[in-house]
Protein backbone atom coordinates (compact mmCIF):
# COMPACT_ATOMS: atom_id res chain seq x y z
CA UNK A 1 0.00 0.00 0.00
CA UNK A 2 1.65 3.11 -0.76
CA UNK A 3 1.46 6.24 1.48
CA UNK A 4 -1.20 9.05 0.88
CA UNK A 5 0.11 12.33 0.22
CA UNK A 6 -1.83 15.68 0.96
CA UNK A 7 -1.63 18.18 -1.67
CA UNK A 8 -3.96 20.89 -0.71
CA UNK A 9 -2.74 21.23 3.16
CA UNK A 10 -2.90 24.58 5.01
CA UNK A 11 0.00 26.23 2.88
CA UNK A 12 -1.49 25.72 -0.45
CA UNK A 13 -4.95 26.97 0.52
CA UNK A 14 -3.13 29.82 2.09
CA UNK A 15 -1.27 30.80 -1.28
CA UNK A 16 -4.94 30.09 -3.46
CA UNK A 17 -6.31 32.17 -1.23
CA UNK A 18 -3.80 35.47 -1.48
CA UNK A 19 -3.89 35.07 -4.89
CA UNK A 20 -8.22 35.35 -4.94
CA UNK A 21 -7.49 38.64 -2.74
CA UNK A 22 -4.59 39.82 -4.59
CA UNK A 23 -7.01 39.83 -8.36
CA UNK A 24 -10.08 40.91 -6.51
CA UNK A 25 -7.88 44.12 -4.89
CA UNK A 26 -6.68 44.78 -8.40
CA UNK A 27 -10.33 44.33 -9.80
CA UNK A 28 -11.59 46.84 -7.21
CA UNK A 29 -8.81 48.91 -7.95
CA UNK A 30 -9.99 49.35 -11.35
CA UNK A 31 -13.75 49.94 -10.46
CA UNK A 32 -14.79 53.99 -10.28
CA UNK A 33 -17.69 53.70 -7.87
CA UNK A 34 -19.54 50.41 -5.56
CA UNK A 35 -21.72 48.77 -7.33
CA UNK A 36 -22.77 45.43 -6.77
CA UNK A 37 -19.38 43.55 -8.35
CA UNK A 38 -17.95 45.40 -5.88
CA UNK A 39 -19.97 44.67 -2.82
CA UNK A 40 -19.18 40.69 -4.19
CA UNK A 41 -15.33 41.36 -4.54
CA UNK A 42 -14.77 42.87 -1.28
CA UNK A 43 -17.07 40.51 0.44
CA UNK A 44 -15.12 37.56 -1.20
CA UNK A 45 -12.07 39.46 0.43
CA UNK A 46 -13.43 38.65 3.51
CA UNK A 47 -14.37 35.49 3.06
CA UNK A 48 -10.76 34.63 1.59
CA UNK A 49 -9.16 35.84 4.81
CA UNK A 50 -11.47 34.28 7.05
CA UNK A 51 -9.55 31.16 5.42
CA UNK A 52 -6.18 32.49 5.60
CA UNK A 53 -6.85 32.93 9.39
CA UNK A 54 -8.14 28.69 9.66
CA UNK A 55 -5.41 27.59 7.64
CA UNK A 56 -2.71 29.40 9.61
CA UNK A 57 -4.03 27.42 13.25
CA UNK A 58 -3.99 24.60 11.26
CA UNK A 59 -0.32 25.35 10.57
CA UNK A 60 0.23 26.50 14.38
CA UNK A 61 -1.73 23.56 16.23
CA UNK A 62 0.40 20.86 13.84
CA UNK A 63 3.58 22.55 14.90
CA UNK A 64 2.89 22.61 18.37
CA UNK A 65 2.17 18.94 18.19
CA UNK A 66 5.42 18.17 17.49
CA UNK A 67 6.87 20.77 19.97
CA UNK A 68 7.48 23.47 18.08
CA UNK A 69 5.83 26.11 20.30
CA UNK A 70 8.27 29.06 19.35
CA UNK A 71 7.95 28.71 15.75
CA UNK A 72 4.02 28.69 15.88
CA UNK A 73 3.67 31.64 18.22
CA UNK A 74 6.31 33.50 15.59
CA UNK A 75 4.19 32.34 12.43
CA UNK A 76 0.87 33.14 14.76
CA UNK A 77 2.42 37.36 15.26
CA UNK A 78 3.46 37.08 11.39
CA UNK A 79 -0.04 36.31 10.59
CA UNK A 80 -2.15 38.44 13.13
CA UNK A 81 -2.88 41.14 10.84
CA UNK A 82 -5.29 38.91 9.12
CA UNK A 83 -8.56 38.37 11.43
CA UNK A 84 -8.19 42.51 11.97
CA UNK A 85 -8.11 43.36 8.62
CA UNK A 86 -11.38 40.65 7.70
CA UNK A 87 -13.13 42.06 11.12
CA UNK A 88 -12.17 46.01 9.84
CA UNK A 89 -13.60 45.11 6.72
CA UNK A 90 -17.06 43.04 7.73
CA UNK A 91 -17.95 46.34 9.32
CA UNK A 92 -17.95 48.37 6.40
CA UNK A 93 -19.76 45.95 4.69
CA UNK A 94 -22.01 45.30 7.08
CA UNK A 95 -22.78 48.86 8.19
CA UNK A 96 -23.00 49.81 4.49
CA UNK A 97 -19.89 52.32 4.99
CA UNK A 98 -18.82 51.62 1.09
CA UNK A 99 -16.36 55.31 1.39
CA UNK A 100 -14.52 53.52 4.05
CA UNK A 101 -13.96 50.73 1.66
CA UNK A 102 -10.97 52.46 -0.33
CA UNK A 103 -9.40 52.85 3.47
CA UNK A 104 -9.83 49.61 4.38
CA UNK A 105 -8.44 48.15 1.05
CA UNK A 106 -5.49 49.92 0.54
CA UNK A 107 -4.23 48.57 4.14
CA UNK A 108 -4.28 45.14 3.18
CA UNK A 109 -1.94 46.11 -0.36
CA UNK A 110 1.44 46.00 1.86
CA UNK A 111 0.14 42.16 2.65
CA UNK A 112 -0.40 41.29 -1.22
CA UNK A 113 2.33 43.19 -3.13
CA UNK A 114 4.31 40.08 -3.61
CA UNK A 115 2.24 38.75 -5.71
CA UNK A 116 2.08 39.83 -9.20
CA UNK A 117 -1.15 39.85 -10.84
CA UNK A 118 -0.01 39.67 -15.39
CA UNK A 119 -3.84 38.15 -16.04
CA UNK A 120 -7.06 36.86 -13.85
CA UNK A 121 -6.89 33.35 -13.30
CA UNK A 122 -10.27 33.98 -11.07
CA UNK A 123 -13.49 33.10 -12.45
CA UNK A 124 -16.24 35.98 -11.97
CA UNK A 125 -18.39 33.05 -10.87
CA UNK A 126 -16.17 32.55 -7.93
CA UNK A 127 -17.36 36.15 -6.26
CA UNK A 128 -20.98 35.54 -7.70
CA UNK A 129 -23.19 36.42 -4.54
CA UNK A 130 -20.30 36.48 -2.08
CA UNK A 131 -22.16 39.89 -0.62
CA UNK A 132 -25.21 37.70 -0.08
CA UNK A 133 -23.00 34.57 1.71
CA UNK A 134 -21.03 37.06 3.79
CA UNK A 135 -24.52 38.73 5.40
CA UNK A 136 -26.24 35.63 5.01
CA UNK A 137 -23.22 34.21 7.43
CA UNK A 138 -22.90 33.97 11.31
CA UNK A 139 -20.98 37.46 11.78
CA UNK A 140 -17.45 37.04 13.58
CA UNK A 141 -17.45 40.66 14.35
CA UNK A 142 -17.56 41.36 17.92
CA UNK A 143 -19.30 44.09 17.40
CA UNK A 144 -22.67 42.47 16.49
Amino acid sequence: MSRIVNTDGPGQKRNRHRRTIAEALRHLMEKPEVDEESKDLAALIVLSLREIDRSVDQTAVAWEKRNYFVKADRFRREWAWVPRAADELEVIIRTGRWKRLPVGLATLLPHFADITVTKYVRAPSLWANAYRRLLESESTWSGM
